[in-house]
């Protein structure tokens, strides 16, 4: 075999398809469209997402519940088995080392140290906010959690 008698492979490539060119190309009439209806117009597949035909959509279905507050505060969130893992004993834990650490990802959100975990170090943990339960562990630990 050399570059000069190279074939392609059967079944590689296929012919272009003329489609609406006449009844004799096989692709004429409807065009691969089918029988008219809303699918062969030239218009949009369906008028709008969530559209099931004209049967009462899912969304209008289910009760409206609740609402979403405009000023909920999200948190980046850090367990006490991360910083139990990622720093020495007797370590002062800021928010930037944190981020050095690979445990928070955005220094925009304010962070929550939760009590998943266990500490036994003593670590002198800064951060915006604490669960109760974490807050007693890293005390119980012989550390401080304060709050900036």
């Amino acid at each position: 075999m050399n570059l000069g008698n190279l074939k392609k492979a059967k079944g590689s490539t296929t012919k272009k398809r003329r489609i609406g060119r006449g009844k004799g190309s096989g692709m004429g009439n409807q065009a691969t469209r089918g029988h008219d209806g809303q699918l062969g117009r030239g218009s949009k597949v369906h008028p709008y997402a969530g559209f099931e035909g004209g049967q009462m959509r899912f969304t209008r279905l289910l009760p409206k519940r609740g609402f979403t507050s405009p000023h909920r505060v999200e948190f980046s969130v850090v367990n006490l088995a991360a910083l139990e893992l990622a720093f020495e004993a007797n370590t002062e834990v800021t928010v930037d080392k944190m981020m050095e650490k690979g445990l928070v990802k955005n220094l925009k959100q304010p962070v929550k140290v939760l009590a998943r975990g266990e500490i036994t170090k003593p670590l002198t943990v800064k951060a915006n906010h604490f669960s109760s339960s974490a807050k007693d562990k890293i005390e119980k630990a012989g550390g401080k959690a304060e709050v900036i």
